[in-house]
């Protein structure tokens, strides 16, 4: 039979074919229209400037025409010959049962009983046509089926309560394994890693918004992605590995809190340092970071200022973490949690404060960044100003005020408050508020020392008690300072007062030690410890 090429074909510019107009007509239902019922001589021609998959694609649908509808439709070309038979309305209405369309559908259709490297295969495909490939939902298709084999096929089922992020392994159980049932149930876990982490950032993307529908192990989503930027980074450019690092924030700020851990956040926040992600990724970042605060360490806390700038450490982005702590955390923030953040910021604080160039809008904003209820001790914050105060003898006395109201001079220890009010560096308020505040603490003491004694006291007891004090000892009393101090006469004035209030609370720390040690040995008396004790105790009260 003689074939003749009365049709031209133009496709997308990169290759033109000659073809029998009636075979291809016969096929096509868009051809079909386009050229009616004409038989003419002349040859005609056709311009495509947007075929699926090109000249490539193209000759494959000429071939299935060619050969009366027979073609072999698999995972490598079935997402475009899908797309070629939409395109060219190669339908039932057309050319009866042999049509490509119902071919390709029927193939799709079967899709969840290839095999896994036939899946694979296919959607390697759909990312190089992702846009055909998402129009006519071979893609969602070929993703759903990855994940349905993923859950099918995972032997690690984590229990909710034992899964970790810092785990070496997933569990099988909820009951403990070894060490070595560990790395093995982590390598069942994690043996689909390699073969996804070919895919596109896109993809990726909708891979995990499929994955935690479906309610996929979220640890393991977690892990995939970490795995999947550090396989792309080996060969990325600049733009790409934003692009990978933004894929991969987003995806893990999608899954539990608890799937990822502290270190592995800071991991990536090293990386984001020298890339310009977008503005909703990173602070994305930030506020997964800020979330688990109580678990960083100091080291975590190190990062270097941003270029153009001159302090030492970028305490800004710290001030922002504890800030995302606070909010995400809200009533839910246990005592011990906020104990730890405390304690960490006050290492922090002391690391930061010799630095020349740390502003003090910045140093006051660290200081009063957490609730005075975050710390039992302010000591080390103490200690943390008085080196600001010493590097930056500079500031106002203004400003040293603002940052010495932040301190709770209730919580600072006896040795603190007399270091301080010799401290020239400090403000003569700050001194006097310091010493004012140990002396009402000591008084108390005193006080509750006093009705402790008394109520442990029998009366009997106490006369003897009250006899040899005449005999002996004799009684001690202090006199507190309670008059009204005036620190508005010059600094010998002041510092002569500071020094008489300074020896009034060493003298009344001397006098609780000693009536603690009285209560001491007072209750070891009372204590029945033979019977021969127990007997003189009545002879006492005669």
């Amino acid at each position: 039979m003689a074939v003749c090429c009365d049709l031209e074909a133009d496709i997308n510019g990169e290759e033109t074919f000659l073809l029998d107009k009636k075979i291809i007509c016969s096929f096509s239902g868009r051809l079909s229209k386009l050229f009616g019922k004409s038989t003419g001589a002349n040859r005609n021609k056709v311009i495509f400037n947007d075929f699926p998959g090109g000249a490539e694609n193209f000759e494959l649908i000429s071939r299935f025409c060619y050969n009366k509808g027979e073609i072999d439709i698999n995972p490598s070309n079935i997402s475009l010959l899908y797309s070629a038979a939409e395109f060219m309305e190669m339908s039932k209405s057309v050319s009866g049962n042999c049509n490509l369309l119902e071919k390709t559908k029927k193939c799709i259709e079967e899709l969840g009983y290839w095999t896994w490297p036939d899946l694979l295969v296919a959607l390697k495909h759909c990312q190089e046509m992702q846009q055909v490939a998402t129009s006519s939902g071979i893609l969602e298709k070929c993703l759903d089926s990855i994940v349905g084999r993923l859950a099918i096929t995972g032997e690690a089922s984590p229990c909710a309560s034992t899964s970790s992020p810092d785990s070496s392994g997933l569990r099988l159980s909820c009951d403990t394994r070894s060490t070595e049932s560990l790395k093995n149930s982590f390598s069942r876990a994690n043996w689909w890693f390699e073969d996804l982490s070919v895919l596109s950032p896109n993809l990726v993307e909708m891979l995990v918004k499929s994955m935690v529908s479906r309610k996929y192990n979220q640890v393991i989503i977690s892990r995939f992605l970490l795995y999947y930027q550090k396989s792309k980074f080996f060969t990325a450019s600049s733009d790409e590995k934003r692009q990978v690092l933004e894929i991969v924030i987003d995806g893990i700020y999608t899954l539990d809190p608890s799937c990822i851990s502290c270190k592995s956040l800071f991991g990536i926040l090293r990386v984001v340092l020298n890339l310009n992600i977008s503005k909703s990724s990173r602070n994305k970042l930030e506020c997964m970071i800020g979330s688990q605060m109580d678990q960083a360490t100091l080291d975590n806390l190190l990062i270097p200022s941003p270029s153009g700038t001159s302090y030492l450490y970028d305490v800004n982005l710290v001030l922002r973490f504890l800030k995302a702590f606070l909010r995400e955390g809200g009533w839910r923030l246990s005592p011990t949690r906020m104990k730890k953040v405390a304690s960490l910021m006050d290492l922090y604080i002391a690391e930061v404060a010799p630095d020349p160039f740390l502003r003090f809008s910045k140093f006051l904003a660290l200081v009063v960044a957490l609730p005075d209820s975050a710390r039992d001790c302010w000591d080390e914050l103490y200690h943390a100003i008085d080196v600001y105060l010493e590097v930056h003898a500079g500031l106002s006395e203004e400003e040293k005020l603002k940052i010495c109201c932040a301190l709770n001079y209730e919580k600072l220890s006896s040795d603190a408050c007399v270091h301080l009010s010799q401290n020239a560096k400090f403000p003569s308020k700050s001194s006097v508020q310091a010493l004012v505040s140990q002396q009402l603490k000591l008084k108390n003491l005193l006080q509750v020392t006093k009705n402790s004694k008394s109520n442990m006291d029998s009366p009997c007891k106490l006369n003897e008690t009250r006899g040899k004090a005449k005999k002996g000892e004799g009684s001690e009393q202090i006199v507190l300072y309670s008059g009204r101090l005036d620190i508005s006469g010059d600094s010998e004035n002041l510092r002569a007062h500071l020094q008489g209030m300074q020896w009034r609370v060493i003298e009344l720390e001397k006098l609780c030690k000693k009536m603690q040690a009285q209560m001491a040995k007072l209750m070891k008396s009372k204590t029945p410890t033979t019977h021969s004790t127990a007997r003189s105790l009545p002879r006492l009260c005669s």
